[in-house]
């Protein structure tokens, strides 16, 4: 099988060009939204992860992808207000929904839990800092950068790109600080271990925080290595 990627490529060019690629990286814990501007090859060095088995695996699994014919949404090439649309409606209304009822469950399990297990007190702390940063962002987003975004799309202008990217070094920065508080929460939880008897409640918290990371994983990925960049080019 020839090979397709290389580890010359950056993280986030691989996941952008192969979706299917954030599985094998987020088994890996191979950060592919915020640093997603590495190579691949020095992210893998980083972990201590053989760099040669982990391109078989990738390549192997792009070729399946190829040989099944899976239709995935080429981002890079699609309308900027279809991807945007996108991320509206899928990310951005997951988080709606999800973040509130997160927001009792963390809560909920801080109550009964927290004597004996004082580290849910700094998860408490840690997903409530970053509940009110996304709900600010969303609405920063929502409200000003994606229509400065379709605006320029609809233009066509280089001004009215300029004006947008003027816009994006701001988000990124979120995206930046939203990340530094999964990892926090992930390393505080020792990656979401459950202790020996968890109840129904604890079991269920921990496994939608590990489906909100993932969703964000995916949700900053499109913007940060897909959506801003493509903006940037034509500023």
């Amino acid at each position: 099988m020839e090979r397709k990627f290389t580890g010359s490529e950056t993280v986030g060019e691989i996941v952008a060009a192969f979706p299917g690629a954030s599985n094998l990286m987020k088994a890996y814990k191979i950060d592919f939204c915020c640093g997603g501007g590495r190579p691949l090859s020095e992210a893998l060095r980083q972990k201590g992860i053989d760099e040669k088995n982990f391109l078989e695996e990738l390549n192997r699994l792009h070729q399946q992808a190829l040989e099944k014919q899976q239709q995935n949404v080429d981002w890079r090439n699609a309308p900027l207000c279809d991807l945007i649309d996108h991320i509206v409606q899928n990310h951005h209304a997951y988080l709606l929904k999800e973040l509130p009822l997160l927001s009792e469950f963390v809560t909920k399990i801080f109550r009964v839990h927290g004597g004996a297990h004082p580290e849910l007190a700094q998860l408490h702390r840690l997903f409530h800092q970053m509940k009110t940063d996304l709900e600010q962002h969303l609405v920063e987003e929502e409200g000003t950068v994606f229509p400065l975004i379709k605006e320029a799309e609809r233009a066509g202008t280089r001004e009215a790109f300029q004006k947008a990217n003027e816009t994006i070094a701001k988000m990124e920065d979120d995206h930046s600080a939203v990340g530094e508080l999964l990892k926090e929460m992930r390393n505080i939880t020792d990656d979401y271990l459950l202790p020996e008897g968890a109840c129904r409640t604890y079991t269920l918290t921990f496994q939608k925080l590990e489906e909100l990371e993932s969703d964000m994983f995916q949700h900053i990925h499109l913007e940060n290595n897909v959506l801003f960049p493509r903006v940037s080019e034509q500023a």
